[in-house]
C-alpha cells in the first residue's frame, strides 16, 4: 500500500528540510488556508512529488466516497451497525439527513431547542433550585468523551464563561468526586450525571456519591431537583427521580468522543450560554462544509491527516506532539489523546484482516511556554524524531499584556524554526571557542550544544481563540482521524479495545471486597490482590 512513499522517503531521508526552502514560494505552497485559519506543513520534508503521492492515498482509498457516505448517514460503523453522525448535531436546522429512511434532523433540533431553553432559564434564574434559588455550580459528572470534551472547551472559553461555574468529575476514585463537591455550595449546585446507558460504573458510582451528598444538604426529597441526567434511558434516570425535562438524549450514531456538540456539551452551554454555543457548533460547522467541498491539497483536514500518515506510516515516527501555545488549550493533548488513539488505535482492517502497517500514533503534549522547560530537551537533541503540531493565536484575550502574547508567538516560531534548522558541530565549536575553551574541553563542550535539527512540525495560526475557532479546530481534528481511517482502512468509531479491562473489573470487584476466592487468577493478580486488601 505504501510502496512508493516509502521509495521517496528512502531517496529523501538525507535531505535537508531547510534545502526546501530555496524555492522562494515553499512556506505557500505547502499550507492550507481555510476557515479563517492557516495550517503550515511547509517545515516538513514533503515535496511536491510526495504530496502527490500522499494524495493518491486518498483515491485508491476512495475517501471522497466514504466521507460523503458519513455526512449522508450510511452505517459507516460496520462493526456496531451504525451511522456516524455527530457532525449531524452541528448541521443547520433545515438539513435533512436520512438513517434507515427516517429524517434525524427534526430529533436533534428538537434537542438543541430544548438544551438552549434549559441552559437560558437557568442562567437566568428562571430554573431554580426545589428551595427557589438561583443555581451558582454545576458539576459534570463523566468519563471518556462525556468529560474530555466539555471539560477541555469550558477552560479553553473560561473568557466567555459568564453563566454558573462548572465543575468536571470523572476518576472513579472517591478523592476526585470529594475533592469537587468541596467546592460547591450544595443548596445551589446542579449535578449533571452524563452516561448515554446511564450504566457506565464510573459516572453511575460518582453520581452515587453526589446524590447521597445532595440528600445529606438539602434532604432527599430535593435531591432530584438537583440532577440533570445526559442520556437515552429515562426508565432509570426516573428511578433516580430526574424530571423527564431535565433529561437530554442522544443516538447511538454518536460516539462518546464526537458528543460534545449535542447534550454532552450542556455544561459548556450553561458557562458561556446558548448562542455562543451555537457558534462553537456554527465554527465546526464551517469546517465541515471546507472539508466536504475543497479538494485535493486545498483541503485542511486532508493535508493534516496525510501529513500525520507521512510521519507516522512512512517515516515510522511512533509518537506526534501536539503544543499548543494557548494555555486554554491545556486540555487540549489529552481530548486528542483519546479522540486519535481511541479511534484509529486497532490492530484488524475492516474486512477482519491483520492490519499490515502500524495504526495510529501515541499523541502527548503540553502547551507551551511550560513543555520548553519539560520535554522539549528531547525532542530537539533526543534520540527519536517527534514530530510537532504546534498551535498559535495572533491575539489574546488581554489586550493589556499584549507583550506577554508577543513573546508568546516569538516562541512558538522559534522552537519549530530550532527543531528544523538544529546547530551544527562547526556551529558549536565556534559558540564554545568565543568563550574561551580549547583543545579536548572544546570538542566536548561543542558536542554537548549540537542540535541535528531536520525535525519535522506544522503550525496551525488562527486569529483569536473564541467559540467558532474551537469548534474549527476541533473538527479538523476530527475529519483528520476520518481520513486517517480511511487510508488505513480500519474502523475509527468502535472502541472494543476499552471492553476487556471493564469486564475483568467488574469480576474482580468481588475479589477485592473478599466475598470471592481469587483461586482462578494469575499469580502476580492474586499477590497484588493480597497486598492491596491488607
Amino acid at each position: 500500500m505504501f510502496a512508493a512513499l516509502k521509495s521517496l522517503h528512502s531517496a529523501s531521508s538525507g535531505r535537508r528540510i531547510l534545502s526546501l526552502f530555496d524555492s522562494p514560494d515553499r512556506a505557500r505552497d505547502f499550507s492550507v488556508t481555510a476557515c479563517g485559519m492557516l495550517f503550515d506543513y511547509s517545515k516538513t520534508n514533503i515535496d511536491a512529488e510526495i504530496r502527490r503521492a500522499l494524495l493518491d492515498l486518498t483515491e485508491r482509498a476512495d475517501l471522497a466516497g466514504k466521507r460523503d457516505a458519513m455526512f449522508s448517514g450510511a452505517k459507516i460503523n460496520e462493526t456496531e451497525g451504525r451511522a456516524v453522525l455527530h457532525t449531524a448535531l452541528r448541521t443547520p436546522d433545515d438539513a435533512r439527513i436520512l438513517v434507515d429512511g427516517t429524517d434525524v434532523m427534526p430529533g436533534v433540533v428538537a434537542t438543541r431547542n430544548r438544551m438552549a431553553r434549559f441552559a437560558t432559564g437557568l442562567r437566568e434564574g428562571e430554573i431554580t433550585t426545589p428551595g427557589g434559588r438561583r443555581f451558582t455550580d454545576v458539576v459534570n459528572i463523566g468519563i471518556g468523551g462525556s468529560d474530555l470534551g466539555p471539560a477541555m472547551a469550558h477552560i479553553a472559553l473560561s473568557p466567555y464563561a459568564d453563566g454558573p461555574r462548572c465543575h468536571f468529575v470523572s476518576n472513579v476514585d472517591g478523592a476526585h468526586i470529594h475533592d469537587t463537591l468541596a467546592l460547591c455550595p450544595p443548596e445551589t449546585t446542579l449535578v449533571i450525571i452524563a452516561s448515554k446507558t446511564f450504566t457506565t460504573i464510573e459516572t453511575m458510582t460518582n453520581a452515587a456519591a453526589a446524590r447521597d451528598w445532595l440528600a445529606a444538604k438539602v434532604g432527599a426529597d430535593s435531591a432530584g431537583g438537583h440532577l440533570c441526567a445526559l442520556s437515552s434511558n429515562l426508565d432509570r434516570t426516573a428511578d433516580w427521580g430526574i424530571a423527564p425535562e431535565r433529561v437530554f438524549g442522544f443516538e447511538d450514531w454518536v460516539g462518546g468522543r464526537y458528543s460534545v456538540w449535542g447534550p454532552i456539551g450542556l455544561s459548556l452551554m450553561l458557562a458561556i450560554g446558548a448562542e455562543r454555543f451555537r457558534a462553537f457548533c456554527r465554527g465546526a460547522a464551517e469546517m465541515d462544509a471546507h472539508f466536504r467541498q475543497a479538494e485535493g491539497a486545498d483541503n485542511m483536514p486532508v493535508m493534516l491527516a496525510l501529513v500525520g500518515i507521512w510521519h507516522n506510516q512512512i517515516c515510522g515516527h511512533a509518537t506526534r506532539a501536539v503544543l499548543p501555545y494557548e494555555q486554554r488549550l491545556a486540555r487540549l493533548p489529552a481530548y486528542l489523546q483519546q479522540l486519535e488513539m481511541e479511534s484509529n488505535g486497532k490492530s484488524v482492517a475492516m474486512d477482519g484482516a491483520d492490519l499490515p502497517c502500524d495504526s495510529g500514533p501515541v499523541v502527548w503534549g503540553e502547551p507551551g511556554t511550560n513543555g520548553q522547560h519539560a520535554f522539549y530537551q528531547l525532542i530537539h537533541q533526543g534520540t527519536r524524531v517527534v514530530p510537532c503540531e504546534f498551535m498559535i493565536g495572533a491575539r489574546g484575550h488581554e489586550p493589556e499584556l499584549a507583550a506577554q502574547h508577543r513573546l508568546l508567538i516569538a516562541n512558538c516560531l522559534a522552537q519549530s524554526e530550532a527543531l528544523m534548522r538544529g546547530r551544527s558541530l562547526e556551529e558549536a565549536t565556534a559558540l564554545m571557542a568565543a568563550r574561551g575553551l580549547t583543545g579536548a574541553e572544546l570538542d566536548r563542550q561543542a558536542r554537548h550544544r549540537v542540535f541535528p535539527g531536520n525535525r519535522p512540525s506544522t503550525t496551525l495560526v488562527y486569529d483569536l481563540l473564541d467559540p467558532a475557532t474551537l469548534g474549527r479546530i476541533l473538527a479538523l481534528y476530527e475529519h483528520r482521524v476520518f481520513v486517517e481511517g480511511v487510508i488505513l482502512g480500519i474502523n475509527s468509531f468502535d472502541q472494543w479495545g476499552v471492553e476487556l479491562g471493564k469486564e475483568l473489573a467488574t469480576a474482580l470487584g468481588p475479589m477485592v471486597d473478599g466475598s470471592e476466592d481469587p483461586a482462578g487468577k494469575d499469580g502476580s493478580t492474586r499477590m497484588l490482590l493480597a497486598r492491596l486488601r491488607g
